[in-house]
Parts: structure tokens; C-alpha cells; sequence
């Protein structure tokens, strides 16, 4: 017999309903081991391998832990899912989620990625949280900026913007998908993104190949007559960076955009 809601909350021991109260009282809804050591002392593991059990504690990392809330249900940690968004917040301290993970959210690429992006200054291996990947890009400090706070499950999570989005895919389209995926984007939303605000970001980064593969997309698209004003002063590098990073590094060069082309776009595909 399914125990009903009232059973359920009467499985709490004093001690694992004051580890669970005073942390919510101090708004830590998502905690560490050793928040909970410091409410709890040395009887915090007990008490969290009880509730854990008890499916009162949702797991999400070694040594990172969910309060289940209430409205939840008897199913517990077995009917409570976080977002990967504010997963990805927990994991590392100075961030946001980015790349292919922000192109999807911001409507710009219709492909939802199997794999959480998220920009950070630290460096840090992938990780598999609670069944999904989480992929951590590095970024110099220069690079670690454009991102601003969007709420997801009653928590602040921070969000690149959608042009630096973009400036990132750019500088990075092994982590946006892809280039084909990147320059479907800028195709598909050009009219919603501010071209000059890409630019800035690009500057900003201080990486000119951004600007030459965004170049070479809006030429090979037929969108460079609309914003050629974009590189009016702007002295392109000597060296031929490839288009994309996904493939091998073998193609022709591009004297124009000063780019090593080793994989083809081809708008017509998206059409389909």
C-alpha cells in the first residue's frame, strides 16, 4: 500500500526534521556535506544517509545535496527533478551557462543539446550529474563577461546573453553545436540579434577569428550586403584559423576572411 503524505512526513526523526527545517530556514535549499556538518556536527553523515533513504535529500553530486520539497509528494527524490540550468549554477562558483546551452534557451537554435554548457573561470573535467552531462568550458577573464540573471525554479541563474551567445559560439563552435549549427543560428535570427553588439564582444575578447567566421557566415549566406559596415576598420590577422573545429584541419583557403575552410555550409540543407 502507498503510504499517504502524512505517513510520509512522519518518518522524519527529530533529528533529520532539525537538519532538514534549520537548513531551510537558512534559505540553503541546495546544500553542501559540510553545511550540513555544521548545523549536525559529527552525526551529519547518519542523519544524510537517512534521509537520502528516506528520499527526503536528492543526491546531485558527491557531497552536494537538494532539499525534496514538500509539495513533491510521497514520491520524494524519486519525483523531483532540478533544472540542468540550476544544476549547472551548483557546480562551480564564478559562471554562466552558455554556448549551445544558451543558444537553445534564448530561441536561437532549435536543437536541445544532450549536454549542459557552462562558462566558467576555473577549470574543471566534464561531470555526469543525476544522468545528465555537464561539459565546463574555461574562459580567460577578458572572455568572462555578457551574461545576466534569468530565475529557474525559484533560483537566480546566470545566462550569457544571446550576442554574446553568439561571440562565444564563435570563438568556441566546437561548444554551440558546431559551426553549420552556429551560422543556422545567426541565419535563422539575424533580424533578433544586434550584429554591432556581436561585434563589441568580439573586440572586447580580443579575438579577430570570431569576426572572420562571422564574416565568412554572413557572406556565404547572402546577409553580408546588410551589415559589411561591421568590418570597416577592422585589419584581419595574418594567420587562417579553421572555419570549424570539428573537423579536420584540411581545406582551402579563404584570402578574404584569412580562413582555413575544412567543412562547408550550405544553407539550402537547413531548408529541410
Amino acid at each position: 500500500m502507498e503510504p499517504n503524505t502524512t505517513e510520509y512526513k512522519g518518518g522524519l526523526t527529530d533529528r533529520e526534521s532539525f537538519l532538514i527545517s534549520t537548513l531551510a530556514r537558512q534559505d540553503k535549499a541546495v546544500f553542501s556535506i559540510e553545511q550540513a556538518r555544521g548545523v549536525m556536527g559529527e552525526n551529519a553523515k547518519k542523519v544524510m544517509h537517512s534521509l537520502i533513504q528516506k528520499k527526503w535529500v536528492l543526491p546531485l553530486k558527491r557531497g552536494l545535496y537538494a532539499i525534496v520539497p514538500l509539495d513533491v509528494g510521497v514520491g520524494g527524490a524519486d519525483s523531483f527533478v532540478l533544472h540542468n540550468f540550476v544544476i549547472g549554477s551548483l557546480l562551480v562558483d564564478s559562471y554562466y551557462i552558455g554556448f549551445w546551452s544558451a543558444l537553445n534557451y534564448h530561441g536561437l537554435s532549435s536543437q536541445i543539446p544532450r549536454t549542459t554548457f557552462v562558462a566558467t573561470t576555473q577549470a574543471k573535467k566534464p561531470i555526469d550529474v543525476t544522468g545528465s552531462q555537464y561539459r565546463f568550458v574555461k574562459l580567460s577573464r577578458r572572455k568572462f563577461f555578457g551574461f545576466s540573471e534569468i530565475e529557474m525554479d525559484s533560483r537566480k541563474v546566470n545566462i550569457s546573453t544571446p550576442e554574446k551567445t553568439v561571440a562565444d559560439c564563435l570563438d568556441h563552435p566546437e561548444h554551440g553545436g558546431g559551426i553549420d549549427e552556429v551560422a543556422r543560428s545567426i541565419f535563422f535570427s539575424y533580424k533578433e540579434l544586434d550584429m554591432d553588439m556581436i561585434k563589441e564582444c568580439a573586440l572586447k575578447m580580443k579575438n579577430l577569428t570570431i569576426l572572420k567566421r562571422l564574416g565568412y557566415i554572413l557572406d556565404v549566406t547572402g546577409l553580408l550586403g546588410s551589415f559589411s559596415h561591421l568590418f570597416v576598420g577592422i585589419e584581419l590577422s595574418a594567420g587562417y584559423p579553421p572555419l570549424g573545429l570539428l573537423s579536420p584541419r584540411k581545406g582551402r583557403y579563404d584570402s578574404k576572411w584569412r580562413l582555413l575552410v575544412n567543412c562547408e555550409i550550405n544553407k539550402e540543407s537547413w531548408m529541410y
